[in-house]
């Protein structure tokens, strides 16, 4: 059911926002409009009755959980004792009608799905960023205000509307960490939740394979600090890192390092976790999207595909088969028939193929190398693992790269953007 413009002169809307943890709320209808209220009515903890004979997969989905309580039948008076707010959401105008005319007698505020002007109550666009609830009301017209709503999230995500205002953190120190994960490199694919926390923090600590271009729209207030580690370069070591983080949260900022990919794949985050926790400094870790699989799907190919593989792993090649510190089992990854994903194994490229060919992949596996993937540099490169050394040499291929050994390679297509 669209909803329509409301004469805004109907009655000014008094914005309030309910506290309705363990409150009866009782949603009549079971289609995609109610599916909205109820998504958000559960997320405000309520104690959600859903009357409505029939409901989508996903309202069922709730129910076997026990996250709301379904009463399979239609709408009958009286259905709304005991209820703090209902919602009247069927397709049928007359029962809706009904549902508000029983909310109206009893004072119980009621939102109709149908018709705004008859509603004693209107929703607003709601939206979250953390524990920030946006609320927008559009004068009556609900268009406008989820149109205005969007805008002020894209905003707080971007960090062009600053949500700067410390948060002491209750029993501890006003200082805290996020570990946030910033994807393979394209700055769009880093999380809400990611780019929210770079917006906010005093101190930014960030690697080279970190969106770099998200650093760029801070403010010069914010200190950014550069703790990149290049490949057979300079280096900031890990202890350095550690040091840094636990310093500026001690010293009551908001910190936050900025990582590429995934901060637990091969991240070393779990170690700054270790570090934030030893001196008692809150840490909170937001999960990247890992060039493990996002950077092949980007190029096209899947790291699994039915009826093709069944498993694929990922491998760290920054030391090569055979190194007395390797902790890979290259006979064992040799003996796969799935995907074999190798991240920092350029220059061990040669030796790796060479040992998953020793331990029983055939010479001529497909292999997809793409370099710096998500990035307008990006390169797809396609060879065998007999071919694999040659290859790289001739296109002179450097890290950043990640490549694929495995039948997946053969299906690999750019999908049309």
């Amino acid at each position: 059911m669209p909803e329509t413009p409301v004469d805004p002169r109907t009655g000014v809307v008094y914005p309030i926002g309910l506290r309705l943890l363990g409150r009866r709320v009782v949603v009549v209808g079971g289609g995609q409009v109610a599916h909205r209220r109820v998504a958000g009515l559960l997320e405000a903890r309520a104690d959600v009755v859903l009357v409505s004979p029939e409901v989508t997969p996903a309202l069922e989905a709730f129910v076997a959980p026990g996250s709301l309580t379904w009463i399979r039948r239609r709408y009958s008076s009286g259905d709304l004792e005991g209820a703090w707010y209902a919602v009247a959401a069927t397709d049928d105008r007359e029962v809706n009608a009904a549902v508000a005319a029983e909310a109206e007698r009893n004072r119980i505020f009621c939102a109709r799905a149908d018709d705004r002007a008859a509603s004693s109550v209107w929703t607003p666009a709601v939206g979250r960023q953390g524990d920030l609830v946006i609320g927008i009301h559009g004068g009556g017209d609900p268009q406008r205000a989820v149109s205005v709503r969007d805008a002020v999230l894209a905003g707080l995500a971007d960090g062009s509307i600053a949500d700067r205002v410390a948060r002491p953190v209750p029993g501890g120190p006003a200082g805290s960490v996020v570990l946030v994960g910033g994807g393979p490199g394209d700055p769009g694919l880093i999380t809400v939740r990611g780019r929210q926390a770079v917006a906010q923090a005093d101190v930014v600590v960030a690697d080279h394979l970190a969106p770099q271009s998200l650093l760029a729209s801070l403010p010069p207030t914010v200190e950014v600090i550069d703790a990149s580690k290049l490949p057979r370069g300079r280096s900031m070591a890990q202890e350095e890192i550690n040091a840094l983080l636990v310093e500026h949260a001690l010293a009551g900022k908001r910190v936050a390092r900025l990582k590429g990919g995934d901060p637990f794949v091969f991240g070393r985050g779990m170690e700054e976790v270790e570090a934030c926790v030893a001196a008692g400094v809150p840490v909170e870790v937001v999960p990247g999207v890992t060039s493990a699989i996002g950077v092949p799907a980007l190029a096209g190919i899947p790291v699994t595909h039915r009826g093709l593989t069944h498993e694929f792993v990922v491998v760290s090649g920054h030391l090569p088969p055979g190194h007395p510190a390797s902790l890979v089992d290259w006979a064992a990854i040799g003996r796969l028939r799935g995907t074999v994903v190798v991240l920092m194994g350029v220059d061990t490229a040669p030796q790796i193929a060479a040992a998953l060919v020793e331990h029983g992949r055939a010479p001529g596996t497909p292999v997809a190398v793409i370099a710096d993937g998500s990035t307008p540099d990006e390169r797809v490169v396609r060879t065998t693992l007999a071919g694999l050394g040659a290859t790289l040499a001739a296109e002179g291929i450097g890290p950043p790269a990640v490549w694929v050994v495995g039948e997946v390679v053969s299906l690999g297509v750019r999908a049309p953007s």
